[in-house]
């Protein structure tokens, strides 16, 4: 065993050894107990970033605790490798997506093998590859058959920057969710999955996810959008036709002082072909770059349609409107407005100089006659005619009890989730597995006839002539003796990254999509990590195909993951200057010198020329704020481990982390303190004898407690609490006390081997070529992979002997041990009858003793 701690000399030798044995190669063992350990599936972008080390060191740890638990540990990795991204690059660079892909890939792997991942690299997946697509094209085959899927010519949100559409929760204030552009409305043929047939499940079934984190849940509930109302059928002045209306609000329709439709309901655009104005309105919310989430600027935008509804209770004339507040698909795309009571309503009308009628009364002020004051609130109504001085729930029952009677309303459950379009004008995605025939009927590709695979690229420059199109030779075939056009949309990524999570239970099944005796052994996942900003698109997917392959008898649970945890971001110094045209110019802060006051306080920052430079705080680590930190450059300075141990201490998982290099020299320091512990006493693995732990002495007895109580702690924050962060410091305190822990007999050899025992497979999840090697020559060449988790016992949990601080008149005077087997007058006796307390007590008047078990005596004198 060397002396000192070197991570460069032992690290390849431990992966290598990983390797060559497949030490965490899996299969089904019925005989033990299963733990499905998934991180989110990465991209393979090129490089690691410390967002990724961050989300994998977390799943690594979990995973190679419950594997020392004794469970049989699946935890996978793969690749999302289809993408714009990926495109992006092999036009910028003149080349392949396929190459650029696949280079990526091998230099991230290389990175992951680096950090000692226990992944079981037999199931790796490519989503690239058509082994794993064609199975995707399959079922989107059955879901076609089902009526699940459909084509048809829609507003879709267009992306002009990267010249593909985008689904709505690709969509953030307006813009693409990756280039930050601003989109375009389009209406164009577009492939949509039913998933709003599946709004009500997605939203109940959140309550079965006990051990998902609640704002995740509401972030989901928020984006379905669920509620109940009313639907209800307005007559239009002077006209035959109907404007169907929701509101979850039906006691106050009586202040309903307009109507409001979106630009693209099919009344709107009715209209607007004999009225200019309103189509000049219109193709300006398209040319606007509208979305389902508008800008300040153009919030609230309408055009009076001059058009008139019949209000269904008062008879009275109200005017239509075309607000562009109103979504295009939810509900009905119309909504009786009350501005009164409506916050929507309200701005709009305030905007448009609209009329506001008041009829829930205000209860701030309900000791005044100011009743027509703005609320929302549910309450008693007024102004309201024969409904007057009813409360929500009668006032709901009597005014759909008169609808009723008219035969115009009926109860509806709306939801703002909209079909998932998965159509998307690339190359890089897989092909959707469809063509249309001359006559422009839709049919599928025949199974036997998959996986339609991407036309190939043979030169650099046939990839700038949009490989895919209707007129290409790829695209022209024959099925069944008819000439048909091959569907030249390729799917949205997130088709593939929505269940690879049950492909990792059977990668190289060929029978099938999901192997059903596999699948039923690994399913549900056991723990999922990944970051939160994942909770709308990708957690609402992969939620949604799993209730899909459930419906379809792929996979028998009807939620894929039982625990989600979302690791914080990771933060970094952040340094800039302003350039000659006022402009943020970003400078890593290796290039940047700190300068210190007295205090060791930092005041001012220099570049490399001794300009000043800005300091911006702690910010998420990013290529744009040139702040980031290789991984690879942290590796090669202090090792592996290091940076794992690091990550896992710093901060809560669920918390952001800031990287302080100096936090790095710290862990660093700990575990060479560790590794030199060890070194000194590796003679006592000659200890074979067991001791009687009965007649330890005290100073025996207060390591030996220590040890379990650790034992006992950091078994619940690894399991229960998934507090790591405080695990690690439980380990770091024993490790101190060991430090100070003078061997002098047998007993303390004893003590001192079953300490450093428990420390190294407590360290194990944590640090795992450290403690391979630590463990290998602490016991005779054995592997530590596969040891058991300490265990503690109860009884040593708890001293013989507590502390007891003794007070008089609430202060401080004298510490004193008390054995913890005496009763309140056995320690009131012994602490009274102390010769050091006497003598302070002495000659006082105690008017009253208060004592506080195990803590605190106080004489009140």
């Amino acid at each position: 065993m060397e002396k000192e701690y070197c991570p460069k000399n032992i690290e390849p030798y431990v992966q290598k050894y990983w390797k060559d044995n497949k030490v965490f190669h899996v299969y089904e063992d019925n005989k033990k107990e299963k733990y499905y350990c998934l991180p989110m599936l990465p991209y393979p972008s090129g490089k690691l970033h410390m967002g990724h080390v961050r989300n994998y060191t977390i799943s690594d740890v979990i995973s190679r605790y419950q594997r020392m638990l004794g469970k049989n540990v699946l935890q996978p990795i793969g690749w999302d490798a289809f993408g714009l991204p990926a495109e992006e690059a092999a036009i910028k660079n003149k080349t392949k997506p396929f190459d650029w892909t696949y280079k990526n890939i091998k230099y991230m792997k290389k990175q992951l093998q680096s950090l000692g991942f226990s992944y079981d690299w037999d199931r790796e997946i490519t989503t690239c590859k058509p082994d794993y697509y064609r199975w995707e094209q399959w079922f989107f085959i059955q879901l076609y058959k089902k009526k699940l899927v459909y084509k048809k010519n829609s507003f879709v949100n267009w992306c002009p920057y990267d010249k593909t559409v985008l689904a709505n929760e690709q969509v953030i204030n307006g813009c693409c969710w990756r280039c930050q552009n601003k989109i375009i409305i389009k209406k164009i043929p577009q492939w949509f999955i039913k998933i709003r047939d599946y709004a009500e499940s997605l939203h109940n079934d959140l309550n079965q996810l006990e051990n998902w984190p609640e704002k995740v849940k509401n972030m989901q509930r928020n984006w379905i959008g669920r509620s109940k109302g009313f639907e209800i059928i307005l007559d239009i002045l002077n006209s035959t036709k109907k404007i169907k209306v929701f509101t979850t609000r039906l006691d106050t329709i009586i202040g309903a002082t307009y109507i409001s439709i979106s630009p693209f309901h099919e009344f709107s655009l009715y209209i607007s072909k004999e009225k200019k104005e309103i189509k000049k309105f219109i193709k300006k919310q398209i040319d606007n770059n509208l979305s389902q989430e508008d800008t300040e600027k153009t919030k609230f935008e309408g055009i009076n349609s001059n058009m008139f509804i019949i209000h269904p209770i008062t008879n009275k004339k109200i005017p239509i409107w075309i607000a562009n507040f109103v979504l295009k698909e939810y509900g009905t795309g119309a909504v009786i407005s009350v501005p009164g009571h409506n916050q929507n309503d309200w701005n709009f009308a305030i905007k448009h100089n609209l009329k506001i009628k008041y009829v829930v009364k205000n209860e701030k002020y309900k000791n005044t006659e100011s009743y027509n004051l703005f609320t929302t609130q549910k309450g008693i109504l007024f102004n309201s005619g024969k409904f007057n001085n009813l409360n929500y729930e009668d006032a709901t029952k009597e005014i759909k009890k008169t609808l009723l009677e008219k035969k115009i309303i009926k109860e509806k459950i709306n939801y703002k989730l909209q079909d998932w379009c998965i159509s998307r004008q690339r190359y890089w995605g897989a092909p959707i597995p469809m063509a249309t025939k001359k006559n422009g009927e839709i049919i599928a590709i025949p199974e036997n006839n998959l996986p339609v695979v991407l036309p190939e690229i043979k030169d650099n420059s046939d990839f700038f002539q949009t490989p895919m199109n209707s007129n290409s030779e790829w695209a022209k075939i024959k099925i069944e003796n008819q000439d048909v056009i091959r569907e030249t949309d390729t799917f949205d990524t997130f088709m593939e990254s929505s269940w690879y999570y049950a492909r990792y239970t059977c990668p190289n099944f060929k029978e099938g999509m999901i192997d059903p005796i596999a699948s039923q052994y690994w399913l549900p996942v056991d723990q999922y990590i990944g970051g939160i900003e994942h909770a709308i698109m990708h957690l609402m997917y992969f939620r949604f195909y799993h209730k899909l392959l459930h419906d379809f008898k792929l996979v028998k649970f009807t939620e894929p993951v039982k625990n989600l945890l979302c690791q914080g971001m990771v933060l970094g110094e952040a340094f800039y200057q302003f350039d000659q045209n006022n402009q943020r110019n970003w400078i890593h802060p290796s290039y940047v010198r700190k300068e210190k006051n007295l205090k060791g306080e930092k005041i001012k920052f220099y570049d490399t020329n001794k300009k000043e430079v800005i300091y911006a705080g702690m910010i998420k680590m990013s290529k744009s704020k040139n702040n980031g930190i290789e991984p690879e450059v942290m590796i090669n300075r202090y090792g592996a481990d290091t940076v794992r141990l690091f990550i896992m201490f710093s901060a809560p998982v669920e918390s952001s982390l800031e990287w302080r290099e100096s936090g790095v020299k710290g862990i660093y320091r700990f575990l060479k303190k560790t590794w030199k512990l060890v070194f000194n006493y590796i003679e006592i693995k000659k200890i074979n004898k067991t001791i009687n732990l009965d007649i330890l002495n005290k100073k025996q007895k207060e390591i030996y407690c220590l040890l379990h109580k650790t034992i006992f702690k950091v078994s619940d924050d690894m399991s229960r609490r998934k507090t790591f962060n405080t695990a690690i410091s439980a380990i770091m305190e024993l490790v101190n006390a060991l430090s100070n822990f003078k061997l002098e007999n047998e007993e303390d050899k004893y003590i001192m081997k079953e300490s450093l025992i428990s420390i190294i497979k407590m360290l194990h999840p944590f640090t795992p070529h450290f403690c391979f090697i630590l463990w290998k020559y602490l016991n005779k060449n054995c592997y530590i992979d596969y040891e058991k988790w300490p265990t503690f016992e109860k009884r040593f949990l708890y001293k013989d002997y507590n502390t007891l601080i003794v007070q008089i008149n609430g202060k401080k005077r004298y510490a004193i041990e008390v054995k913890n087997n005496l009763n309140k007058e056995e320690i009131l006796s012994y602490v009274q009858n102390h010769s050091n307390i006497q003598k302070k007590i002495k000659n006082l008047k105690i008017i009253k003793i208060i004592y506080i078990p195990e803590k605190v005596i106080n004489f009140v004198v």
